[in-house]
């Protein structure tokens, strides 16, 4: 295993058993230079440098452990050098906590295409203007959705950005295949994505650190839908020299899917268990999801959806606080259903959000237009989220994984 100072992945205890379940939960601990996740834990995203609608220090009050900054985004504004020369993103942005960059190849792909869920994740609605010129041997190029102007990005060039703005972890540049493309287009991106992966790795060692110290390396799994390409990726993923690896690509169309594709990746990911490595999922949050991928050893996740679901009104609650019974995932405060309830806004919460306001205050924000509501929705949903998984790593340790599983999805 090559050796990553600063860094280190120590697997502290395994679920045990369940003939209905798979059993590959774990407890871990993920050191790096800004300090230590423990695991499974969840990723929030600082798209453009920030936590929409909440502060540094509050999302640490809110126990975050680390965020995660878009390498595509940041090149284009405010550039890499720029970030570089202001100490990286850390510093710039005010957080000292541990980062984790995406390579920037699933928004090249998404904003070539469509939204950042159109056909990756099988959704055909797509209405977005192609951005995408060209993807080739060397690298892809595209068009800004800032300015308009092209630019041409390689797998050195991923490296070289993500070393620039200095997050702990970063990844390999990929390409994301759509959904419907095949099996032949999926199994060449596949074989582009390995080459590309070559290319990164040779980059990121004879490249200096990050300007906020020593980097790791993820690899990552692609091959769409289909078994025998995930198989041949994550085989191809745990010989090369990579610190952790992640899951990504097309993962299908519905969670049933979902959950079918990390299976054929986990399969090889995590069958070494005497020198573990920390595997990731990527772009993937919904609660269900998160319970399920974990029991397949799943370590880390990331998704836009906390904030997001904030942007539109929207608050995670378990089933069993939710009215009428709306998704299982969350509650629209739109809703008229809220505007006489006086309750808070999760019984179970202990979030600034939720020890101050009302549900009643909360929906009247909402149809006020007051944007502050965004803020205290963003800090409940990033409570909600770092609470779920300090119970799933509390259900992991007492070997109480699925029953807990069970009981968070009570109505």
């Amino acid at each position: 295993m090559v050796n990553y100072p600063g860094f280190d992945f120590e697997v502290i205890h395994r679920t045990t058993a369940d003939s209905n379940w798979p059993n590959a939960a774990r407890v871990s601990k993920l050191k790096t230079p800004h300090g230590i996740v423990e695991t499974p834990a969840f990723i929030f995203c600082a798209t453009r440098g920030v936590i929409r609608g909440v502060t540094p220090a509050q999302m640490l009050k809110e126990k975050t452990q680390i965020i995660l900054g878009n390498t595509y985004h940041l090149m284009l504004q405010p550039g890499a050098e720029t970030i570089d020369r202001l100490g990286g993103l850390h510093k710039m942005m005010g957080w000292d906590g541990p980062m984790f960059t995406d390579s920037g190849g699933f928004q090249i792909f998404s904003f070539g295409g469509g939204t950042a869920s159109s056909e990756i994740k099988g959704n055909r609605n797509n209405k977005r203007p192609k951005m995408l010129l060209n993807i080739e041997e060397s690298g892809a190029t595209f068009r800004s959705y800032i300015d308009g102007n092209i630019h041409k990005f390689t797998p050195e060039d991923s490296i070289r950005v993500q070393r620039n703005i200095g997050a702990d972890i970063i990844l390999v540049l990929d390409e994301c295949s759509p959904y419907e493309v095949g099996k032949d287009y999926t199994a060449n991106s596949m074989q582009l994505t390995h080459r590309w992966a070559k290319r990164s790795i040779k980059e990121f060692f004879k490249s200096a650190e990050g300007s906020s110290g020593p980097q790791a390396l993820y690899g990552i799994v692609q091959g769409g839908v289909y078994e025998d390409l995930r198989l041949e990726s994550a085989e191809f993923t745990v010989s090369q020299p990579y610190f952790g690896y992640a899951v990504g690509g097309c993962l299908g169309s519905d969670s049933f899917e979902l959950q079918d594709v990390i299976s054929m990746s986990m399969r090889t990911l995590n069958k070494n268990k005497l020198v573990p490595h920390p595997i990731h999922l990527l772009g993937i949050g919904g609660i269900a999801d998160i319970w399920d991928g974990v029991a397949k050893g799943i370590d880390t996740f990331d998704c836009v959806n906390p904030t997001r679901l904030a942007r539109h009104g929207a608050a995670y609650l378990r089933p069993i606080f939710a009215k009428n019974n709306q998704s299982r995932d969350h509650v629209n405060l739109k809703n008229s259903c809220f505007k006489d309830d006086d309750g808070p806004l999760d019984p179970e919460c202990k979030c600034y959000t939720c020890l101050t306001f009302s549900r009643s205050y909360l929906h009247h924000l909402i149809k006020a237009g007051e944007i502050t509501v965004i803020q205290y929705l963003a800090i409940h949903n990033v409570a909600f989220m770092n609470r779920l998984m300090e119970k799933i790593r509390s259900a992991i340790s007492e070997d109480n994984y699925f029953v807990a599983r069970k009981e968070w999805f009570a109505t």
